[in-house]
């Protein structure tokens, strides 16, 4: 259940930092949050899924590493990306 590729280059460009940006930070946990978010969609008709749960934590938890990474290193991106996406923290 991967993104469209319409829908990954459209986040990617929003949230580059340079022309050839694709591995940034903000770049990864923008399409992890996408990704989060349909799968949460996913969950709402497939109650059973637990394999696909599996994968969701997984990606929770990298989103989070990221997240706490950028706010080591870049405050100000940290804030803006928190507000941007509308994430909790």
């Amino acid at each position: 259940m991967g993104l469209a590729k319409e829908k990954k280059t459209e986040i990617i460009i929003s949230f580059k930092e340079h022309d050839k940006d694709t591995g940034s930070p903000s770049v990864q946990i923008a399409l992890l949050t996408e990704r989060i978010n349909s799968l949460s969609g996913h969950f709402k008709s497939h109650k059973s899924d637990h394999h696909s749960r599996q994968g969701l934590l997984r990606m929770v938890s990298l989103r989070r590493r990221l997240l706490e990474y950028m706010k080591k290193t870049d405050n100000k991106a940290y804030q803006a990306i928190i507000k941007k996406l509308d994430l909790r923290k």
